[in-house]
């Protein structure tokens, strides 16, 4: 059965290890399951790639050439409390995932290892990270930006804002992918359930319409990025180059 997100697109994973070699295998191995994969060699690239990526789960080398992976761990839990940690470690460093389990990994495997149970490992994971967001709490939140999934309330800094069936799936699209640019085929795609690009206009039309009533009087929350799509980031968020 092929994993996805709740919005219908791949999982997304970090891998971080200082062996640039190791971590290119594990990150072609990953991408043959469909999913989306980034690869850092350091602490510091680690917590500022998961900032961007957001990732729904982090494999981790414990020995890294700046800080460790606890410290990388720690920092990514401090935004993403709950992304779950595969730890890469030493065949003997016991220690090692007795502090990563203590410290709050999810799992660990040893080097040597075979890609096939990295890949078992983070399916695992993935799983159980995908019940217990169904069992959480259905209210999206971007900045001052708030939409209910359940009882389809949306509202911003506490005002209620009244959508149209559309206009809010379309937001809760663009709410599940914040700072994430997407296409005008993948908007199309997913709220109306089709491909055909002689429509795109129609993606322009329903943007024009959130606009007016999401950022109406307000500082802007969906950006249009020239050529590329549209892209929904909280408004204390600097407008990236392209947006209008």
């Amino acid at each position: 059965m092929t994993l996805t997100r709740a919005d219908g697109t791949p999982p997304r994973v970090l891998v971080v290890d200082d062996e640039e070699n190791l971590a290119e295998l594990i990150t072609m191995a990953l991408r043959y399951e469909g999913w989306e994969v980034q690869a850092a060699h350091t602490g510091s690239k680690a917590v500022s790639t998961a900032r961007d990526f957001r990732p729904d789960a982090v494999v981790l080398d414990v020995m890294l050439p700046d800080f460790d992976g606890l410290e990388v761990m720690r920092r990514l839990r401090s935004t993403d409390p709950d992304v779950p940690v595969l730890f890469l470690t030493a065949r003997d460093a016991v220690e090692d995932r007795i502090a990563g389990l203590t410290a709050g990994g999810d799992d660990y495997v040893t080097k040597p290892f075979s890609l096939e149970e990295v890949v078992a490992r983070l399916r695992g994971l993935l799983r159980r990270a995908g019940a217990r967001q169904a069992q959480a709490s259905n209210v999206l939140v971007v900045g001052d930006l708030e939409l209910d999934e359940d009882s389809h309330e949306v509202r911003r800094a506490g005002e209620e804002i009244t959508l149209t069936a559309t206009e809010f799936e379309l937001l809760r699209f663009l709410m599940r992918n914040p700072r994430r640019v997407l296409s005008k085929a993948q908007i199309l795609d997913r709220v109306w359930h089709y491909d055909f690009g002689g429509q795109a206009n129609v993606v322009e039309l329903y943007i024009s319409y959130l606009r007016k009533k999401v950022d109406a009087g307000r500082e802007p929350m969906i950006h249009t990025m020239r050529g590329a799509g549209y892209v929904l980031k909280p408004a204390t968020d600097a407008p990236a180059d392209g947006d209008r």
